[in-house]
Parts: structure tokens; C-alpha cells; sequence
């Protein structure tokens, strides 16, 4: 099965396919109401605890989702390219933000102010449904994730998160690659980049993949699916 690379966001009025649970018309709405962005490697798009002032899409690039606890460590959540949106749980709620976004490399992002997102869900009714149902959408993945982090073993684990990256939370332009570093795997799984390297290596041993500098390219997608289960 060939792999889908994601959608890529392009200028406000364009209809835009498949954004993560967001019919083409609602996407178009937000794009047309919101303004650009461009960030350079590592630079803040919003902090911890910030204001839920705005909500955004990724135009072109990626950022980096993450929390840090008061030791300093930091967890990643997610990598997020082009064709997500993100930032509505504090809009909805009007709550500090409970993590943190920082560019991985040059990017563009489109800022959906708030004080542009409240008339516009109130013209449109099927914004704040999509929202809704993008909201439950996320809330299943971080259950499914709590269930990969806690219940099932490191493979097992390891597999789910590479395939599930695969459908489009880092994945590359090209297709059957991924685009995260060992370390940011290990900090998404709860365990060391050496238990991450030693079981890539093994998989790379068997034929399933090769570990590339920052990049995982997946040659038999089909025997990690199978490994999913544990």
C-alpha cells in the first residue's frame, strides 16, 4: 500500500483536502481568516502556559510539540507538518497552554486569531462541529497512546509509533519515511535513545528498515503492522 504524504496548506481561498478531520470548506474558512507566519529553526511559535489566544495550521515546514518537567526533562509529543491544525483545545476552553511549540526547521504557519476564530464559529456552525470532532479525534490517539506507553512492550511500542508516524505525524515528502531523530522516539516512548537504537538495529538487521541521521526509511511496513500487536 503506498503511503499518502500529507497535505500541504496553500493560499487562503484554496479548498484543502484531508486536513486531519477538517472537511476542505472548514479549512478554507480558517485559512481565509487567518495571517502568516514564518518561523527560522528552533524559534517559539507559543510557550507553556501561554495565552490561548490563536490557533494555527502548518503551511510548509514542521514544528515540534513538547512538555518539560520541573527537572528539565522534555517530553515530545508529536511533530507536526504541513496540513495540521493545532492549538484549538485552549481556544475552546480559553485555558493556558498545557505544551510547548518550537520550529524544526524553517517553516510558514497560519495564525487563526482568536478574536477571528469566535465570529467565524459563530457565522458557521460546522467550524465548531469539525473542531469538536478534530478535539475527540485527538483525545482517541493520546488514549491509544497511554495504552503503547504503559501496557505493551517496548517493540510492540516502537512499531506502533513508527507506523502510526507513518500515516502522517512525521512523515517525509517521501514516501515509507519517517522524520524523527532516536531521540525524540525515545522521549515520545519513555525510554532511552540506546533501548530505541538497539531495537532499530535489529529491525534494520532483518530488512524492515534503514536508520538514516534523523530519518527512519520503512522497506516492509507490512511486518511492523504485524508487530503492533505485541
Amino acid at each position: 500500500m503506498a503511503i499518502q504524504s500529507q497535505p500541504q496548506l496553500v493560499a487562503a481561498g484554496a479548498a484543502i483536502p484531508g486536513l486531519l478531520n477538517l472537511p476542505d470548506h472548514v479549512a478554507e474558512l480558517l485559512l481565509q481568516a487567518s495571517q502568516r507566519r514564518k518561523l527560522s529553526r528552533g524559534e517559539s511559535l507559543f510557550a507553556y502556559g501561554s495565552a490561548p489566544d490563536a490557533m494555527f495550521g502548518m503551511v510548509t515546514g514542521a514544528v515540534r510539540t513538547s512538555i518539560t518537567s520541573a527537572s528539565g526533562r522534555e517530553f515530545v509529543l508529536g511533530l507536526l507538518q504541513a496540513g495540521h491544525w493545532f492549538g484549538e483545545v485552549s481556544l475552546l476552553d480559553g485555558l493556558p497552554r498545557v505544551y510547548a511549540a518550537h520550529a524544526v526547521g524553517d517553516c510558514e504557519v497560519a495564525v487563526l486569531p482568536a478574536a477571528a476564530f469566535w465570529p467565524l464559529a459563530e457565522k458557521h456552525p460546522e467550524v465548531h462541529l469539525a473542531l469538536t470532532r478534530l478535539v475527540c479525534h485527538r483525545l482517541r490517539l493520546a488514549l491509544a497512546w497511554i495504552d503503547d506507553t504503559v501496557l505493551m512492550p517496548l517493540p510492540a511500542r516502537l512499531a506502533r509509533r513508527i507506523t502510526a508516524l507513518l500515516q502522517g505525524d512525521g512523515a517525509s515528502g517521501e514516501q515509507g519515511v519517517v522524520s524523527l531523530s532516536q531521540e525524540d522516539l525515545a522521549a515520545q516512548l519513555g525510554v532511552s535513545r540506546q533501548s530505541i537504537n538497539r531495537q532499530l538495529k535489529l529491525w534494520e538487521k532483518q530488512g524492515l528498515l534503514r536508520v538514516d541521521y534523523g530519518r527512519i526509511a520503512v522497506f516492509d511496513r507490512a511486518a511492523l503492522e504485524l508487530l503492533t500487536h505485541g
